[in-house]
């Protein structure tokens, strides 16, 4: 549980959810308030970053203290999420139906009219650019922290992102491992005292951003080749109208038609770019057993 400055509700979330688990870790992101001292009374094992280091940061110090247990869960401590739904997000890992469980706010459409409309539209964004970038990956909320992880899926998440991108980079590693995932619809409360830390503006951009910068790498065929062979038909289709034009005597210049033959050229190389990087990436996947 990651917490940061949340000293108002830290309290009743962990109580509420030591009714389902053995043991309740919070990670204390330098926060300046009494967040790690009401976790202690409330029973929580509490790790403390001195600085503020990032909600990646504080998964991956939770992931370590917590390797050898037979699940893991993970949910914020803001109290967006309802303890007394975990037994939902445990359920199909003790069944054997699931590697990695991803708590969705828009599984059925029920969190459609709870989310504040700035708030679903990036949500859309992210969700679509998270689903492109992993391996046969399909969520409907891609930036969930309510979420249930076998224990022998910790090797493969790597916490290479400090910050609330590590959602979407979980989802996608454990898509490209080949894991399970299985959604289930949760709940969520959105109210003054769990609002973003961050501007949400920012926060979706940033996460958008880091979202298409390993998609250069891990999806090529969609970051360069498909928007390659768009350009390649985009100039083609002009060079024909703008040449034909010309022939026919309503352009007195072919500078038209060179223009647009560029556009295909360019999207040419593009498009090879992209195959070439899907081969180096394929061989390399295949050189580390994945």
């Amino acid at each position: 549980m990651p917490a940061y400055n949340e000293e108002k509700t830290i309290g009743s979330v962990v109580l509420g959810t030591r009714q389902h688990v053995l043991r309740v870790i919070v990670v204390d992101d330098g926060s300046s308030d009494k967040t790690a001292e009401i976790a202690k009374l409330a029973g929580a094992e509490v790790l403390m970053h001195p600085n503020n280091r990032g909600k990646g940061a504080a998964l991956k110090t939770g992931f370590q203290a917590a390797r050898d247990a037979d699940i893991i869960l993970t949910l914020d401590s803001d109290g967006q999420h309802q303890p007394r739904e975990i037994p939902r997000l445990l359920e199909p890992i003790i069944k054997g139906e699931a590697d990695v469980v991803n708590g969705s706010r828009y599984l059925n459409g029920n969190g459609d009219t709870d989310t504040p409309a700035y708030r679903r539209v990036g949500q859309n964004v992210l969700d679509t650019a998270t689903n492109i970038s992993g391996k046969n990956l399909d969520v409907t909320d891609s930036q969930s922290g309510f979420r249930a992880f076998a224990g022998h899926t910790v090797p493969v998440f790597r916490f290479r992102s400090a910050d609330y991108t590590i959602e979407s980079e979980m989802l996608i590693e454990a898509a490209k491992a080949g894991l399970r995932i299985k959604e289930v619809e949760i709940s969520a409360t959105y109210g003054e005292e769990n609002h973003h830390k961050k501007n949400p503006v920012s926060h979706g951009v940033s996460v958008l951003v880091r979202i298409l910068q390993d998609m250069e790498f891990n999806r090529p065929l969609y970051y360069f080749t498909l928007p390659g062979v768009i350009m390649i038909l985009i100039g083609i289709i002009l060079s024909l109208k703008f040449f034909t034009d010309y022939l026919s005597g309503g352009s007195s210049t072919l500078l038209p038609t060179a223009l647009a033959g560029l556009v295909a050229i360019f999207g040419s190389f593009i498009a090879f770019t992209g195959l070439i990087l899907h081969s180096v990436s394929r061989m390399i996947f295949r050189a580390m057993g994945k």
